[in-house]
């Protein structure tokens, strides 16, 4: 499988200028193409090629004077992002068609997004330095902090450039079976939720870390000190941009808890059960800020392409699966219950269930995995016995029932 690998570069004032301008004539040549595109479809003329495109605005461009700059930067670039606009009206034609979930048409780029991006194939002839630097065309030699090697041979390199300023090395490279991890027994049903980020069926609780709540007074204090900037000055660039690192080590920081978690899970259990939820519905809800906050689609996306890496199973029980009304011990249904009731009795067979322990429990059970009922937090509890059976004593003796 294809998998990413990203690393943080520092770039020299002239590199960065350099960059500025690898992104503005890719995106400068995105939006002609795109404008080309759509005119012809206003006109009702056929679909432009994307060779068409590329000889167009890009051989023919370079020798106008008004596209005579997209020379000073590497031809590979500008054709990559005449593939994006390509893959993006794929994209857009596959929702409509049922291929994948719907999404806009491709939209015009601003020098103003908060992420910038050009991608360098193998015909651009990159290379790693034997000094470890990313040496680009047209651009240079880029330091990068290697933070771990990469297990192949880079197919392709995209240079980013994020909100908060920061510049990112992303590299595409192939893993074979060569990682895949030895088989183990365990299985696991996750149960995703707010109070703990995840609970386990063998009964471990996974505190939740709120990673933006806890930094909510720091990204407040740095949002008020940007709206008292007077718009268009140096001084609310600076303020914006301190606000977007702000938000970038909050984002950095919960994806570092996830890879940690997912990467731990996947390497201690051969099979993974996880509710499939409707992240989007439960973002239109009061819970919103904390729904967002957890991550849970980040998280469940990790732990499937890791599960595929590493050669484990990743099973989706459907939202509707009625855990949380299920006895874990018994499999009688008792009913919805309110969100405040943490701890219930079974009505049947009088075990005392963890509300979320007893979730994850049947998360499991629902896909098939051989789990136990958790015996730290599933006891018995005492049971009135039918009046019928009750033959010992000629009064009515008071319930123990609770």
């Amino acid at each position: 499988m294809q998998l990413r690998y990203n690393f943080r570069l520092y770039p020299s004032a002239s590199q960065r200028m350099a960059l500025a301008r690898a992104f503005g004539c890719a995106r400068v040549v995105y939006n002609d193409a795109l404008r080309v595109r759509e005119e012809a479809r206003s006109e009702g003329l056929p679909f432009p090629r994307t060779g068409d495109l590329s000889k167009r605005l890009i051989t023919e461009a370079k020798n106008t004077p008004e596209r005579a700059w997209l020379g000073e930067v590497s031809a590979v670039i500008l054709q990559q992002s005449l593939r994006d606009l390509d893959t993006a009206y794929k994209n857009f034609f596959d929702g409509l068609k049922g291929k994948r979930p719907r999404m806009g048409a491709p939209r015009f780029k601003s020098c103003k997004d908060s992420r910038q991006a050009v991608r360098f194939t193998a015909n651009a002839r990159w290379s790693i330095t034997p000094g470890g630097k990313l040496r680009l065309p047209k651009i240079g030699a880029l330091k990068v902090t290697w933070s771990r090697p990469l297990p192949s041979t880079p197919s392709t390199v995209t240079v980013v450039k994020d909100s908060a300023g920061r510049y990112f090395a992303s590299f595409v490279v192939e893993t074979g079976p060569e990682e895949i991890l030895p088989q183990t027994t365990p299985g696991v049903g996750i149960d995703l939720g707010l109070g703990h980020f995840a609970v386990l069926s063998d009964g471990t609780k996974i505190d939740s870390p709120r990673f933006l709540r806890r930094a909510e007074k720091r990204l407040k204090k740095a949002q008020r000190a940007l709206s008292r900037k007077e718009k268009g000055s140096k001084n609310r660039d600076k303020a914006r941009i301190r606000v977007a690192r702000a938000h970038a080590r909050v984002a950095d920081a919960r994806r570092e808890f996830h890879h940690q978690l997912s990467t731990r899970l996947i390497r201690e259990n051969q099979a993974v059960a996880v509710e499939d939820l409707a992240v989007k519905g439960l973002a239109r809800t009061r819970l919103a800020k904390s729904v967002h906050d957890a991550g849970w689609s980040a998280f469940v996306s990790m732990l499937e392409y890791k599960a595929a890496r590493y050669g484990r199973t990743l099973i989706r029980i459907g939202r509707f699966e009625p855990t949380s009304q299920v006895c874990s011990v018994c499999g009688v249904q008792d009913g919805p219950k309110p969100l405040h009731v943490r701890v219930w009795t079974c009505g049947a067979c009088g075990a005392v269930l963890d509300r979320d322990v007893n979730a994850a429990v049947n998360v499991a059970k629902a896909a098939g995995l051989a789990v136990t009922a958790c015996g730290a937090q599933v006891r018995r509890a005492p049971v009135p016995a039918p009046r019928s059976e009750a033959g010992t004593h000629p009064t009515p003796q008071p319930s123990t029932a609770r």
